[in-house]
């Protein structure tokens, strides 16, 4: 006679708990074991045990140990992207179906520094209110928007691509599990403010800006020219200023008589009335669209912000 034995595979051993995810969540946000486990109001041992359990049983190290405490590994962020994600979910099927609280649904997006998709958003929030929806916003650098949405830190990401950028940042969402849904075409345009004596011009060259400062978002530690935010990185500019975000580089406009290149919408209950575009002569133009999750299924309140971006597409200037 004999025996059947039954082989029993890795996946079927697996003991991934809620609590595990919980406890990765909690020591990412204090970087600390013994303030997550105060926090957690379980003991420092009892914690480094689920970590260590949970870091075996997925086959790589979560956090980086050192003296001053802890940090993300890269594997480490992405995992917590997804751990957040089925965290929030199982709230909102707990307040719903079991202990019948009122959980209020999320909507995060990350974004290059557009006005219209400020104001996109806001359109949203108007529409749905705060009352049962949370909502997080980030206006940031290109790696980033590429990293929150890898990461599920945000649902979506706002950017453009062009002929320049298009076959790296393509590769790039790629490795990273995501996708590029186009939503319009536009143009090349030169922000700048009204007191610019180029304002009043209807079309302009490159040469006619060398006079004046290019303004560009600074982008940190990824300052490639493909992940530049402005089109034309790779002009030979006379004079460059770098800035984080949007209202220095408004000031920069005033102040300088600096420009920026974007895409030409312009949205004055934003921004004011104080500036305009001025139509740049190239044949460049840039196509913006948003980056999401590879085979993922966009929330209601994402569907509605991507409507209301695509909307924008009629402010598109000739």
């Amino acid at each position: 006679m004999y025996a059947i034995i039954k082989k029993t595979s890795k996946a079927e051993n697996r003991t991934m708990t809620l609590n595990q995810l919980k406890y990765v969540i909690a020591l990412s946000e204090e970087n600390s074991i013994n303030e997550a486990a105060k926090k957690l109001f379980i003991s420092q041992p009892a914690l480094t045990a689920a970590l260590k359990a949970l870091e075996e049983e997925i086959g790589f190290d979560i956090f980086l140990r050192t003296k001053s405490g802890i940090s993300l590994t890269v594997k480490g962020s992405e995992f917590l992207g997804y751990a957040k994600s089925v965290i929030e979910q199982y709230d909102m099927l707990d307040a719903r179906f079991i202990s019948g609280r009122n959980a209020k649904r999320s909507f995060h997006v990350s974004m290059q520094h557009y006005t219209f998709a400020v104001n996109a958003f806001v359109e949203v929030i108007k529409q749905y209110g705060m009352e049962e929806y949370e909502f997080e916003i980030h206006e940031t650098k290109t790696h980033e928007v590429i990293e929150n949405v890898k990461n599920q830190k945000s649902e979506i990401g706002v950017l453009y691509l062009n002929d320049f950028n298009r076959s790296v940042l393509t590769k790039i969402f790629s490795e990273a599990g995501l996708e590029f849904t186009p939503l319009f075409e536009c143009g090349i345009y030169a922000y700048m403010s009204k007191s610019n004596p180029l304002s009043k011009r209807k079309s302009i060259t490159m040469k006619d800006l060398d006079k004046y400062p290019c303004l560009v978002f600074a982008q940190g530690d990824y300052n490639s020219f493909y992940y530049a935010e402005e089109v034309m990185s790779t002009y030979d500019y006379k004079q460059v200023v770098r800035a984080n975000d949007r209202a220095t580089l408004l000031n920069l406009m005033v102040g300088i008589n600096g420009y920026t290149l974007c895409s030409g919408i312009i949205c004055e209950d934003l921004n004011g009335t104080d500036y305009c575009a001025v139509k740049l002569k190239t044949k460049e133009t840039m196509t913006i669209g948003y980056i999401s999750r590879k085979s993922a299924v966009l929330s209601e309140l994402a569907e509605k912000y991507v409507a209301e971006l695509a909307k924008y597409k009629e402010n598109v200037l000739e």
